[in-house]
């Protein structure tokens, strides 16, 4: 479940290292009381500011990304009953075209991305949950 403010991990090699969530753009709605909370999942877009980057990246402190979320630390149901939880939340900036920036994904990343058409993620990645 991430949530505006939510710190991810970058898992591709585009230099940047950490991400904060500054708004997610398709997901779901919850809410807490009167309040309600626009949370993403595995396979949602969102919008993240660049906290930490290496001094070589093509980004810096700051900067504003399109990334897809392929890891939570919030269980993710699957239809079969059974459940799938990582152990950090993780995120891979995009482009508009929804291709990624980076040439390598890093760790495992979750089977719904192939059902929400994020195919090159899955061939770039290590490992598919």
């Amino acid at each position: 479940m991430i949530t505006q403010y939510t710190w991810l991990d970058a898992a591709d090699n585009t230099g940047a290292k950490q991400l904060m969530c500054v708004q997610v753009l398709k997901g779901g709605a919850a809410s807490y009381g009167k309040r309600r909370l626009r949370v993403g999942a595995v396979g949602d877009i969102i919008i993240c500011s660049v906290k930490q980057c290496l001094p070589s990246s093509d980004f810096k402190k700051g900067d504003k990304v399109k990334a897809v979320v392929v890891r939570t630390k919030y269980p993710t149901r699957r239809p079969d009953g059974s459940y799938v939880r990582f152990d950090s939340n993780a995120a891979v900036i995009i482009d508009n075209d929804g291709n990624p920036k980076g040439t390598r994904v890093f760790g495992p990343v979750a089977r719904e991305l192939r059902e929400r058409n994020f195919g090159k993620i899955i061939s770039l990645a290590e490992e598919v949950w």
